[in-house]
């Protein structure tokens, strides 16, 4: 009856977090549990009680921060100076900025929104199809959240206690420029005959760069201190916002401290959306936990599956699945706990496994039918949701070879958190 209920509220439209705790309770009330119904309110609070966690809607402000900076048209003439001038330009330029905005908002879901704004309309007026245009900006979002700062990756470290953020960090730079470069080679090879390059004269190029580095150098600062130990992430998070407030307050005048409050309050939102599902799971998870599931399945799997391929190639699998249905977030909270400790007994790489979830989910935000990318960019476009998709799988295709790439490559994904250490 309670997997009933959490059916049942799922296909209601009941948002994820609350059709969780609606199945919970009812569970209490029916079920043999200490403290009862006590215990739900107890263990979502007992999840959200977490020094670390206060990264994530620091990030978030960030980026929220830099956004209304202005710095979008920066990063795309940044983008231009450095990429433009190849076949399919501005197409290559789109893909490329998503890999420069990701070290700024660390959100697909930011990543399309912002973007996609700009490029959208743009490559219409060069000759791309307009679904195209929107299609693109939704794959290359995916970038957003592997390459770092990104907050499923924080999540992630979290969820998994011993799994280091700045190893985490490190191991996701090569995924998510192979999937850049991925995308970039698609481009070439079948969009170069629809766009010109969109190449800048020297001293534009140069300005470019220069105005480009101020935005830029706040994801170096970011990561490289968390890397080089002189910060938590917590810190860094905090240090991100004071360095967006100034870049935007002092140093572009693009914010006026009058529209402080709607920044705040909007970063609380997207916030408070990302609280409530970990701790309606966290809540869960005490009940998977208390009646010994995540042993039984872990059991069973090391008992059953005896080679790394194997499993992870059942990952993989299923991950593809759940993200067709399931936030990202949402899943690496609830699937995690149970499958690292099987991804552990088999030997397997913990920062080469987690890197593994969090880009076969983040491929989930554009996926249907609930590819939250999909959404926003056909919210931007207005082209339909059936044009988009036919221009987007042959990228989704892409993307799934580099998945089956870093999934039987460990090296790629390891090799630089060994360089440094982790």
């Amino acid at each position: 009856m309670t997997y009933a209920i959490l059916i049942l509220t799922l296909l209601l439209g009941v948002p994820f977090a609350f059709a969780i705790l609606a199945a919970l309770m009812y569970l209490m009330l029916t079920g043999d549990f200490p403290y009862h119904i006590r215990i739900v309110a107890q263990q979502t609070f007992a999840g959200l009680n977490s020094f670390p966690l206060l990264a994530v809607p620091l990030f978030i402000l960030a980026g929220e921060l830099m956004n209304e900076a202005g710095i979008t048209r920066r990063i795309i003439d940044l983008a231009n100076a450095l990429v433009g001038r190849m076949k399919a330009g501005l197409a290559q330029v789109n893909i490329w900025a998503s890999v420069i905005f990701a070290g700024l908002s660390g959100s697909a879901i930011a990543d399309t929104s912002t973007l996609g704004r700009v490029f959208i309309p743009s490559m219409e007026k060069e000759g791309y199809p307009r679904a195209f245009a929107a299609a693109l900006t939704a794959a290359s979002s995916v970038i957003g959240p592997i390459i770092p700062p990104s907050i499923p990756i924080i999540i992630y470290a979290l969820t998994v206690t011993g799994v280091s953020v700045p190893g985490l960090f490190m191991a996701g730079i090569v995924p998510g420029l192979l999937l850049a470069l991925g995308l970039s080679i698609y481009v070439w090879l079948f969009a170069g005959k629809i766009g010109a390059s969109t190449s800048l004269q020297t001293g534009s190029r140069r300005k470019a760069v220069l105005s480009g580095l101020v935005p830029v150098f706040m994801p170096v600062f970011v990561v490289g201190s968390i890397l080089a130990g002189l910060v938590t992430p917590t810190e860094a998070a905090s240090f991100a916002v004071v360095y967006a407030l100034i870049v935007g307050v002092v140093f572009y005048r693009s914010i006026a401290i009058s529209t402080l409050p709607r920044i705040f309050s909007r970063a609380m939102r997207d916030s408070a959306v990302i609280m409530i599902i970990m701790g309606a799971v966290s809540a869960a998870n005490w009940v998977l936990t208390f009646n010994r599931v995540p042993n039984l399945i872990t059991e069973w799997a090391l008992a059953t599956v005896d080679a790394q391929w194997t499993f992870l190639l059942a990952v993989m699998l299923l991950l593809l699945v759940v993200g067709l249905f399931l936030e990202g977030i949402a899943a690496i909270l609830v699937l995690v706990p149970i499958l690292h400790p099987i991804a552990v007994g088999l030997g397997i790489d913990p920062l080469h496994f987690a890197i593994v979830v969090v880009f076969n989910l983040m491929i989930g935000l554009i996926t249907p039918p609930l590819g939250l990318c999909l959404f926003v960019s056909d919210a931007i476009a207005r082209t339909g949701m059936a044009a988009i998709i036919r221009h987007l799988w042959p990228m989704l295709l892409v993307e799934i070879l580099v998945l089956m790439v870093i999934v039987f490559v460990p090296d790629l994904v390891t090799f630089l958190p060994r360089l440094a250490g982790y």
